[in-house]
């Protein structure tokens, strides 16, 4: 976790999951739709989202929204999405037996995932109550 020294860009919460099995592309293509956008509107898009990408980024998001709120009493609604991105991992290979002694290989991609939650600025939560 990091604390910037600025007021105006509020507290952040930084977490990343290592080793995920899903393709760096799938990943990327859930990714793109919650970047920039609130906490609790990121849960409910990836809750009716039909790829199975979205379970282990909302699980990530929902432990880096308890993790604020416990760790540095921020609160859960005043949270968005500021980074978030997907890195390619290690390439875990196995060998698959095939006919007469021969092998194919078999390759399991993973992936990094880091995502940012940011405090929105308290002159943004103000205008929004307008």
């Amino acid at each position: 976790m990091k604390k910037n020294s600025s007021l105006t860009s509020g507290k952040e919460v930084k977490v990343l999951a290592q080793h995920i099995h899903i393709s760096v592309s799938k990943a990327r293509r859930v990714i793109d739709q919650i970047r920039g956008r609130s906490y609790q509107e990121t849960l409910i898009i990836l809750y009716f989202m039909p790829y199975q990408a979205s379970y282990p980024i909302s699980k990530l998001i929902y432990s880096a929204a308890k993790n604020a709120n416990h760790n540095m009493g921020l609160k859960e609604a005043d949270l968005f999405i500021s980074k978030a991105e997907v890195n390619r991992g290690a390439i875990k290979k196995k060998a698959r037996p095939r006919a007469q002694g021969h092998s194919f290989p078999i390759k399991r991609t993973t992936c990094h995932i880091t995502i940012v939650l940011k405090e929105k600025p308290k002159s943004f939560l103000d205008q929004s109550k307008i």
